[in-house]
Formats: C-alpha cells, structure tokens, sequence
C-alpha cells in the first residue's frame, strides 16, 4: 500500500516497537508535529546519510519507520519534546520537498518481524541490553516493560542503539529474519568491544 509522509530525517534510528525523545525547534518540524496530532498527515522518522552532503540525492536513506506521538511536554529550555513511537517499516519511492524545505515521500509499507523466540545463542544480547537499560533511566523509561525474549524486539532495539554506520543499520534491518540480524550484531559485538 503507497502513501504519502512528511519525513524527519535525523542521525537517530528507531524501528517498530522502538521509542525515542525529540527536541523539536525548526518550524518545518513544528508544522509537522501539529499536522499529525489534527490527523492531516503522518510522519516518519528517516536516517541521514552521513557521508554525502546536504543537497545529494542520497542524503536521506530510502528506509524509515513511520512514528506515532505517544506525549508532548514543553521542555525545560521552552522547546517542545515529543516521545514518538515506531509503528511500521517504509520504503521511501519517491522523495521531495515543501516550500519550507520539509522533505515528504511516497512510501511503501514493508512487513515487520514477527515475534520470534530468542534462543540461547543470544542470551547475552539479552543481558547486555538489560544492563544497558539499568544504567540509562532515561533509556529504561522508554521501556518499561523490556522483551528481551522477543529476538525481533531485541534485534531492533540493538540497532536502534549499536554506534554502527546507518548503511549497515538499513541493510541489518530489512533482513527477512530477526536472528540472522542478532547474528550479525553479535558478531560485530564480539569484535568491537
């Protein structure tokens, strides 16, 4: 099924079930916040590119997750949060922008991972990320109630949060099978850290 969002592009990655903070300031952004709370147009966030400038046609990378708003505060500093929920994967077909610079897309719906059983292989992912909650409350609020049995909700959230290049966190991501996805991030684990 094709159709249209308005896309916030930012260096930050969220899929499906993932959660996450914004600070919102620029009036394109602002105007996009207020057309999905009237239910004019939904949004979706979208993973820059960093290695191509600003203007090249591959600066926004061509999967997203389109977000829902589950609350709004004015911050500290009078700029407004929002915490946005992943609902679905995208593919963006075809991109343009607003007279105010928004970026907006075509986009196509992908299928999500379905719940899967995390086996034992991947027990200390598992427990990597339940410490790594425990030592971030900013990060255990966003979930309070963790499934780390869920391979597809665990190797979601690992790309959400590994510091790996936004090519590979796409490619990981639209693997058919969340396990082969822990694989790989295991993998990497084990020769990164």
């Amino acid at each position: 099924m094709s159709k249209q969002l308005a896309l916030f592009p930012l260096s930050s990655f969220i899929l499906p079930g993932g959660r996450m903070r914004l600070r919102v300031f620029e009036k394109r952004y602002l105007r996009v916040v207020r057309e999905a709370g009237l239910g004019q147009r939904a949004f979706a966030m979208a993973l820059l590119n960093p290695f191509v400038t600003q203007q090249h046609k591959d600066r926004i990378l061509p999967l997203a997750t389109e977000v829902v708003i589950e609350d709004f505060e004015q911050l500290p500093d009078g700029l407004l949060g929002i915490t946005i929920r992943g609902v679905t994967r995208v593919e963006v077909n075809h991109r343009w922008q607003e007279d105010d610079g928004l970026h907006v897309a075509q986009v196509a719906e992908l299928e999500s991972w379905p719940v899967t059983h995390r086996n034992e292989r991947y027990a200390d992912l598992a427990r990597s990320l339940s410490q790594l909650l425990q030592e971030y409350p900013q990060l255990q609020q966003l979930y309070p109630q963790p499934e780390f049995d869920d391979a597809s909700w665990l190797a979601a959230r690992w790309l959400e949060l590994m510091p790996i290049q936004p090519g590979l966190k796409q490619k990981l991501s639209a693997e058919p099978d969340p396990l082969v996805c822990l694989e790989s991030l295991q993998h990497w684990l084990e020769h990164n850290t």
